[in-house]
């Protein structure tokens, strides 16, 4: 949504005259594309970084408006949530050291974000999805108050008619209803940019595809949400979900998702496409627009499309199609998406060159790629890439290859080609790509953050093994060595200091749950079996309504012949409660004062923890 200012479509008037824009937009697009007025040579490339703002605790940071107000560039814009930025590159031509370039201009602007949150005792984080974010950081407090994003919000709100609902299943799984599209701010990437001939649109669109799945197996670094192991680049079904307008219903609805792969291989021109786009997705917003394209067009003017722009910024294709303006010209691009943030900026410019030298360098017995390949392999290839990482096996070529083969021996060398072709200075091509190389002899991002988890939780509670594994990545960040280089985290990098431990840091979340109306002697009996202490008891909204205790489990061992019908008689419903916030000195005076020897944590009536005198 490149447009400041934008409104909602709440009347007949408002979407007749927006629609009419965007139909002259069309018309426009369609002359201009006759006339070869968009350009074609030279190819510029450019990108997009998004990153995360921590706090000394390691958690999301809030401040991004002030930080933004010191940094006062306009490379930098707000992004959905207040603990996320973004900077844009300038678009430079494809040729010699324009990766080199680029790479410097990201890491100087990176020292600028960096030392502007310093002051705020902030730091800056590339990763995809910030392993701290908890339920607490996607509460509609942590919306950056741009009016933009809000009536984004209401206009996705508007459609479903419902909470938006997030399934996603891997190793672990989260299941979670929501009433706000923060959950799409978790996400952060690195969008690259490549211009494109507009003659040769199908052809190079499809190709983009066909290549997605093996170019993010080897990019993947978002594995963890929550605490929880899910996607090898759990990203992308993240963002599906987050701003999916459709709702669940028993009636066939063959539309997709805004975020999505797209369902077929594209034919046609690029108006072809973006006519699709109008067809397949409601318009959300609208904006001032006091001019149209065609009178602009017809005045000698380059217009900027702003009606078929601002559509395009609220349909979500991993591989989207862009129309822009650079140093006076028209242009296409392919603008990449499914590239997350991070590991480090070295390895950032690694994706972008193999995507971008891949995308030059297709043999000519691949094209027509469409005749060639199944679209259903193509987008097979993509979620397998995003589940499983480098751990995927992809269909090429009509047979079933590895990852690691098919980088290794079919795309790093044409990779190579492709950059050679334009000219890129080969000392620079040598340098990225052998980053790919190394990643994809050892470890991709993923890999190493659910190494390092999974080390970490040997030793500590989930929450401060997240803060010791974020602290670990920005210590690696810092050294800049890309991520093949990066041992496991320690689990020294960092430690909570006593006073600012909270029950969060130290309670249970697997627990051992009961409703009011089970057997009691069934549940006393679970009890007796797991050596369970506390057991809390919830009732049909399962919401938190009483604490069976060890004392229970041991009076009716010794008494059988009094043995309760129900679990109401027996469970204690007056409750001491804490939440995750509570300073865990004041969770162990409330023990202490009340004589008693845990507290269940909850959130909204709903039980989300318990700790006890044990963890203390």
């Amino acid at each position: 949504m490149g447009e400041k200012i934008v409104k909602r479509i709440k009347n007949p008037e408002d979407k007749k005259r927006y629609i009419d824009h965007l139909l002259k937009d069309i018309e426009t697009l369609e002359l201009m594309l006759s006339k070869g007025l968009l350009s074609t040579k030279p190819v510029h490339i450019g990108a997009e970084q998004e990153f995360c703002l921590v706090n000394e605790a390691w958690e999301p940071s809030d401040l991004s408006e002030t930080i933004l107000e010191d940094i006062a560039d306009d490379h930098f814009t707000s992004e959905l949530n207040k603990y996320n930025l973004e900077l844009n590159l300038d678009p430079v031509k494809l040729e010699g050291t324009c990766f080199s370039v680029m790479h410097k201009q990201l890491n100087d602007l990176l020292g600028v974000a960096k030392n502007a949150s310093a002051k705020h005792k902030a730091k800056v984080i590339l990763t995809g999805i910030l392993p701290t974010i908890t339920h607490k950081y996607l509460q509609y407090d942590y919306m950056t108050p741009v009016e933009r994003y809000k009536i984004l919000n209401e206009a996705i709100r508007a459609i479903r008619k419902d909470d938006i609902e997030l399934h996603i299943k891997g190793v672990d799984e989260v299941n979670l209803h929501h009433d706000t599209i923060l959950y799409e701010g978790c996400n952060t990437s690195f969008q690259a940019h490549l211009q494109i001939d507009p003659e040769q649109f199908s052809q190079t669109y499809n190709w983009a595809q066909a290549i997605a799945g093996p170019v993010l197996s080897i990019c993947v670094n978002s594995p963890l949400l929550m605490g929880k192991e899910l996607w090898e680049e759990t990203r992308i079904a993240l963002f599906t979900q987050s701003v999916d307008t459709r709702r669940s219903t028993f009636i066939l609805n063959e539309k997709e998702s805004r975020v999505s792969f797209g369902q077929d291989w594209v034919q046609g021109g690029v108006a072809d496409f973006y006519k699709d786009a109008i067809i397949n997705f409601r318009s959300l917003v609208t904006t001032e627009l006091n001019s149209d394209s065609l009178s602009e067009f017809h005045k000698g003017e380059i217009p900027k499309l702003r009606a078929l722009t601002l559509h395009n910024g609220t349909t979500y294709r991993w591989n989207r199609l862009c129309y822009g303006v650079t140093e006076g010209k028209p242009h296409v691009r392919i603008e990449n998406r499914y590239m997350p943030s991070g590991p480090t900026t070295d390895d950032e410019i690694a994706n972008m060159m193999f995507w971008v030298g891949l995308m030059h360098g297709r043999p000519r017995y691949l094209d027509d790629i469409h005749n060639k390949m199944d679209f259903k392999d193509a987008k097979s290839n993509f979620f397998s890439a995003a589940r499983y990482g480098m751990s995927a096996q992809f269909y090429w070529e009509g047979k079933l290859i590895s990852s690691k083969d098919l980088l290794l021996d079919h795309l790093l060398p044409m990779a190579f080609r492709g950059l050679y072709s334009m000219n890129v200075e080969p000392r620079d091509a040598e340098h990225y790509l052998s980053i790919i190389e190394r990643r994809i002899r050892s470890h991709t991002g993923s890999r190493w953050i659910i190494q390092s988890f999974r080390k970490l939780r040997k030793e500590h509670k989930t929450p401060e093994a997240l803060k010791v594994l974020v602290a670990t990545m920005y210590d690696r960040q810092q050294k800049r060595y890309a991520v093949d280089a990066w041992q496991l985290a320690r689990g020294d990098e960092y430690k909570t200091p006593k006073a600012a431990l909270t029950v969060g840091d130290l309670m249970n979340t697997r627990i051992i749950t009961a409703q009011d109306n089970d057997s009691a002697d069934l549940v006393l009996r679970m009890m007796l079996w797991k050596n369970i202490h506390h057991a809390p008891i919830l009732d049909d909204d399962l919401n938190l309504a009483g604490l069976l205790s060890w004392v229970d489990v041991e009076h009716y061992q010794n008494h059988p012949e009094e043995q309760p019908g129900s679990i109401r008689e027996i469970m204690k419903t007056e409750l001491i409660t804490a939440t995750e916030d509570m300073p865990l000195d004041k969770a162990r005076k409330l023990m202490k004062d009340n004589k008693i020897h845990s507290l269940p944590v909850v959130r909204d009536k709903k039980l989300v923890g318990i700790i006890t005198s044990n963890d203390l």
